[in-house]
């Protein structure tokens, strides 16, 4: 086992006026692994800018300008957290919620490039 000791005692950190944190499960039991880029910067964002309840009401203009995310990324992020049973969300206000007992794995179908590009040049023929 590894000994801590505080690298910098002026330097320690604490909770004055805000309140955030991220349980080691967030890890340790594989939720972060479940989380695609623009989910893990969409609710790290709302742990950051919520009070002790889990509570915000920022708007999602605010959202996409504070992480430079379009409305689609923004969407899909939000509807992923939301299916995954990390955050929910009222239309107004978000609230992270505690952690499930276990991840929740949302299947997202992969496309097959050549699928993809059959489809693509299919539709631009018959443009």
């Amino acid at each position: 086992m590894i000994k801590k000791k505080i690298l910098d005692p002026r330097r320690i950190r604490r909770i004055d006026g805000g309140f955030s944190f991220i349980p080691h499960r967030f890890i340790g039991d594989g939720f972060l692994a479940t989380l695609t880029q623009k989910e893990l910067l969409l609710y790290l964002f709302l742990i950051i800018i919520s009070d002790r309840y889990g509570l915000s009401f920022y708007s999602y203009d605010a959202i996409c300008s504070f992480l430079q995310l379009t409305l689609d990324q923004y969407l899909g992020a939000r509807e992923g957290l939301i299916k995954k049973d990390l955050i929910a969300f009222d239309g107004t206000i978000f609230q992270v919620l505690d952690l499930p007992p276990k991840p929740l794995k949302v299947s997202v179908p992969k496309e097959d490039p050549a699928t993809v590009r059959q489809r693509v040049m299919h539709s631009l023929m018959e443009a």
